[in-house]
């Protein structure tokens, strides 16, 4: 890989260890590589630790997880998502902003997102998957998106590897994939 060339990364906003199940087996169904280290409730490492695994990595897309652990101020996920979103060798290609029960939490825009039924509505979902009543999806870890400067695509989804069991691992993880294809869909062309 050339070494000038930015890392394609795909942050998911979720990383407890059933998310982690399917966020693994998701990547694994797209012929990514998946940041493993990067999972735990909350996110065990900083954003430059974690930038570092993405530039060893021996292929793109690269995912990457970030999880606050409900804290709804700027937690250890939100600072990392910050760290890699602005960081220059690193392109984001999309965010795959995950729902939660959360309180006092400002949320984001979402540009669309995948519901627990797997189809892509116009509005946020709820932490089950279902769909909202507007484009604001509420979660522990997405408030730093709202006002990014280099805005990539979000995509809301609710909880990975959750849902009541329709996105479980054990069943293919089907939602959280889909939500990946997404984002490669839309963006795949910059991985050539």
């Amino acid at each position: 890989m050339d070494t000038n060339e930015k890392r394609k990364v795909i942050i998911v906003t979720d990383g407890d260890s059933c998310a982690q199940r399917s966020i693994e087996k998701a990547v694994l169904n797209i012929g990514g590589r998946c940041i493993s280290q990067s999972g735990g409730n909350p996110t065990p490492l900083t954003g430059a630790e974690i930038v570092d695994l993405i530039k060893i990595a021996k292929y793109d897309p690269v995912v990457v997880m970030t999880d606050d652990e409900g804290n709804v101020n700027t937690g250890i996920g939100e600072r990392a998502l910050k760290q890699i979103m602005n960081h220059p060798d690193i392109e984001v290609l999309g965010v795959i902003a995950v729902a939660s029960n959360t309180k006092e939490v400002e949320g984001v825009h979402v540009d669309f997102s995948i519901d627990a039924d797997g189809n892509m509505i116009n509005k946020a979902v709820d932490k089950d998957g279902n769909p909202g009543f507007n484009k604001v999806l509420y979660g522990d870890t997405v408030d730093v998106l709202e006002n990014a400067g280099n805005r990539p695509l979000i995509i809301g989804i609710g909880d990975v590897g959750k849902m009541n069991g329709k996105d479980d691992f054990r069943r293919g993880a089907p939602i959280i994939t889909k939500a990946l294809k997404e984002i490669l869909n839309r963006k795949g062309n910059r991985l050539n």
